[in-house]
């Protein structure tokens, strides 16, 4: 999608709604941080929160099996934005007692322990990385896979005890491409080797033309539940301060 542009007046549009909802869980939930896969998404929100100085933090999940370009692009956005990614890794004896039961490539032995293997390497370090925290940001978008139609703008999660919000919810990957191409934002070149959706080395493919831009996360899953336990569905509106504190 990179030289896709976007009319000026939707972009205008897309952009300030984006930075609205930013401030907004800044103004009722801060501190706020941003968890940042390396994606496309994440990277056109890395560069909201910088260029507009959000002053809202960003992490990301070094599962161990990341690709060497995603870790060469943290190190490339650090000296872009002089933004402290702060890096989550496993807890190391969780893993090595999934790793003796199931070695390096037990993801694909079945989804009980493939979904084992995220809990591990991602939902667990996600825990920690949200503590202290009254909002998470995410680069989730409606029209990315059939697991995200219902995203919404904002909710409360409740499984991590915060707000959650997702200022791209609406956005299309043309909107996505064309904010990348205007603003010259780094971005990770396995996506224009076909990747839309880049998430661990093993469990992350190129997709093929007319597959939905999550199609090559856990390809020889079932599309219907491809998550990796990060986003569970949810429907829970968020609550009012009132609620929260009471």
């Amino acid at each position: 999608y990179i030289g896709f542009k976007m009319p000026q007046t939707h972009a205008i549009s897309h952009t300030k709604a984006a930075r609205a909802l930013m401030i907004d869980a800044i103004r009722d939930h801060g501190p706020v941080t941003l968890a940042s896969s390396m994606g496309a998404e994440d990277m056109v929100l890395v560069d909201l929160i910088a260029t507009n100085d959000l002053g809202i933090d960003v992490f990301v999940l070094d599962t161990g099996r990341l690709h060497t370009e995603t870790l060469a692009l943290v190190q490339q956005a650090r000296a872009r934005y002089g933004i402290d990614f702060k890096m989550y890794v496993p807890d190391t004896e969780q893993l090595q007692t999934y790793l003796a039961s199931h070695g390096p490539d037990g993801i694909f032995n079945s989804i009980d322990t493939r979904k084992t293997c995220c809990a591990i390497r991602k939902v667990e370090p996600l825990g920690r990385a949200l503590k202290g925290y009254g909002a998470w940001i995410t680069g989730m978008r409606r029209d990315q896979s059939v697991t995200r139609l219902g995203v919404p703008d904002s909710e409360w999660d409740e499984p991590n005890g915060l707000h959650k919000y997702n200022p791209l919810a609406n956005w299309s990957s043309e909107d996505v491409w064309a904010y990348i191409d205007q603003h010259k934002v780094p971005h990770n070149p396995l996506h224009k080797q076909g990747y839309p959706s880049i998430g661990c080395a093993p469990c992350t493919r190129a997709i093929n033309e007319g597959e939905d831009d999550r199609a090559g996360r856990w390809w020889w899953e079932n599309p219907d539940t491809k998550e990796c336990g990060l986003h569970p569905a949810s429907e829970n509106p968020a609550p009012t301060k009132s609620e929260v504190s009471s």
